[in-house]
């Protein structure tokens, strides 16, 4: 029995190394174009290099992090251009993700939706940036699966893992972040509806606003990452 579970838990290893990895790498514990510095993130993470490498090398396939000879794996770095293409696709994918979900979503999953909403509305009230962005993202990625497209799923995922840091700090203002919450309540009420129409509307305009946000950020002067690391 003891050997089996310990076999099971060093499978998953790599995995739990690769999600808390990606939280870092999302809640900006590691700036983008900084070198993951594997001694460092051993001490970090309790974990050996073994299962930081494979970590590594999933964060590559999802683009998160860019593998370069001779010099380790460094954290995605985006343009301004690179960005605003990236939201182009984004708004294309997510808005046939809401309209596919408000056609095809079953009660059950209406109702982990509803739920996780909660969840996020609690996190929103306490100021909660970290749990709230997990609810958030659990969210898009429910609503993303209950359009019951594979295809789209896996576009989905790989578009989207490019802008989980910038969405991540696009709620930092307090206004913004506000207008986000109501937008999430609207999704809600078009998924109840079944109205493909005015779900896909929501996305598009709630993505819009994170797009305009996420501009304003990189147009920030240019002080922090200056002094970046």
């Amino acid at each position: 029995m003891s050997a089996q579970i310990i076999a099971i838990a060093s499978t998953t290893l790599h995995e739990q190394v690769a999600q808390r990895l990606r939280q870092m790498l999302v809640e900006g514990h590691i700036s983008p174009g900084a070198k993951l510095n594997e001694r460092e993130l051993c001490e970090v993470l309790k974990v050996s290099r073994t299962p930081l490498r494979e970590a590594i090398k999933m964060l590559a396939a999802e683009g998160l992090v860019e593998l370069l000879p001779n010099r380790g794996a460094i954290a995605l770095a985006l343009s301004e251009a690179d960005v605003l293409h990236t939201f182009e696709v984004m708004a294309g994918l997510e808005g046939q993700s809401g309209e596919l979900a408000a056609q095809r979503i079953t009660d059950e999953e209406l109702a982990e939706i509803q739920a996780m909403h909660y969840e996020m509305m609690a996190a929103y009230t306490r100021r909660d940036l970290s749990a709230y962005y997990r609810f958030n993202a659990a969210i898009h990625c429910a609503i993303n699966a209950a359009a019951k497209n594979p295809v789209l799923t896996a576009t989905y995922n790989q578009v989207n893992a490019r802008l989980q840091a910038w969405r991540f700090r696009s709620n930092q203002d307090g206004e913004k972040w506000a207008r986000a919450v109501q937008e999430h309540g609207q999704m809600v009420a078009a998924l109840e509806a079944r109205d493909p129409v005015a779900m896909r509307a929501v996305l598009l305009v709630h993505l819009a606003h994170k797009r305009d946000v996420v501009t304003e950020l990189l147009r920030a002067p240019q002080v922090t990452s200056s002094s970046a690391h």
